[in-house]
């Protein structure tokens, strides 16, 4: 364990970006797990862009890589597409 108190600051705040960062990954992971499981078109189109800009705050902030967020975003379009 850390013994100054910067250090110990600087753990404590690690923690809190952790459950932070582990909360958009999660909840980004689901919206993505529902729109593939979607059928309708409509519903789709709509989810998609909610989605999309999910994908560009994490890439934004650094959660994920921003050539792994193009992929799922193009996968996406693809699938949404083709219903």
């Amino acid at each position: 364990m850390a013994n100054h108190q910067s250090a110990i600051k600087r753990n404590k705040q690690a923690e809190i970006k952790k459950l932070h960062n582990k909360y958009y990954t999660r909840t980004t992971r689901n919206a993505i797990k529902q729109l593939r499981g979607t059928t309708e078109k409509t519903a789709a189109t709509e989810l998609y862009p909610k989605v999309v800009s999910m994908l560009d705050k994490m890439a934004k902030h650094s959660r994920i890589h921003k050539n792994k967020a193009a992929n799922l975003k193009s996968k996406l379009a693809k699938f949404v597409n083709s219903l």
